[in-house]
């Protein structure tokens, strides 16, 4: 029995090693190889260009106004538009029942059109962007009412000094004033000179007016002809500005329509 121990021992050591090789070894019996490394693909990272950055938007230049027009010192009006802040307003009344609200002067296709429909109104405008000394001013009436009122040009006009005024009536007579407004605020006139024409177109027609003030002469003139010239030294006025004015009397409507005026050198 002590024989058997020392082999039973080897035949248990020689199946041990055995099972042991066959662990490590393939089915085909050869040996195994190690694990090759798994081969990694490195992808790199796309560039993307940045995002442009949206225009800037156009700047919009801000609206411009249109330009004042620039007052003009020798010119025609021929009254397209209406009058401009040049032209101040002076009214006369002759009468307790003279209404100056009740005239209407207003530029209406490229006519200035004078409205009364009050008597014994007279309504001046003065264009007070400059101050003549020499100056001529031209006119272009047409009467469309009544044949009873008056048309007057004016130079030299000075609100503390007075004026000259050259009066036309639809009735064929004119003269020639200084007219000045009194400490009392009423209007005084005198007259310098006085006549009739027969240049002067009576009841509904056209007439052109004109005037220079030059030195101390002051002339007159009616559809183109000199109707008078007279040398003026007793007021002695020098400057200031000019204007119109149209006047109604004691018969209605009053209707005058200036087709323009004229302001030039004489």
């Amino acid at each position: 029995m002590k024989t058997l121990r020392p082999l039973l021992f080897f035949v248990s050591l020689l199946l041990i090693v055995g099972l042991a090789c066959s662990f490590g070894a393939d089915p085909g019996g050869n040996p195994t190889a190690p694990p090759q490394p798994t081969a990694v693909q490195v992808i790199e990272p796309t560039t993307v260009p940045p995002t442009e950055a949206p225009p800037e938007p156009t700047a919009v230049p801000p609206t411009e106004e249109p330009p004042v027009p620039q007052a003009q010192e020798f010119f025609t009006e021929e009254f397209d538009t209406s009058l401009s802040d040049d032209w101040s307003i002076l009214t006369v009344t002759a009468s307790d029942k003279a209404d100056p609200d009740k005239v209407t002067v207003d530029a209406q296709d490229g006519k200035l059109v004078w409205n009364f429909d009050s008597e014994r109104v007279y309504y001046y405008l003065f264009y007070g962007a400059f101050d003549y000394e020499d100056v001529r001013l031209d006119v272009r009436a047409d009467n469309r009412g009544r044949n009873n009122n008056s048309v007057s040009l004016i130079c030299r006009y000075d609100p503390d000094g007075g004026w000259y005024e050259f009066n036309i009536a639809n009735n064929g007579l004119y003269d020639i004033l200084y007219g000045e407004e009194t400490s009392s605020g009423s209007i005084a006139y005198e007259q310098i000179a006085n006549g009739g024409s027969n240049a002067i177109k009576q009841g509904k027609e056209v007439n052109e007016y004109a005037i220079t003030c030059k030195g101390d002469e002051l002339t007159l003139f009616i559809n183109g002809e000199e109707v008078n010239s007279i040398t003026e030294k007793n007021y002695g006025l020098r400057s200031g500005q000019v204007g119109v004015s149209v006047s109604s009397f004691d018969v209605l409507p009053i209707i005058i329509e200036m087709d323009w005026v004229k302001i030039s050198e004489p």
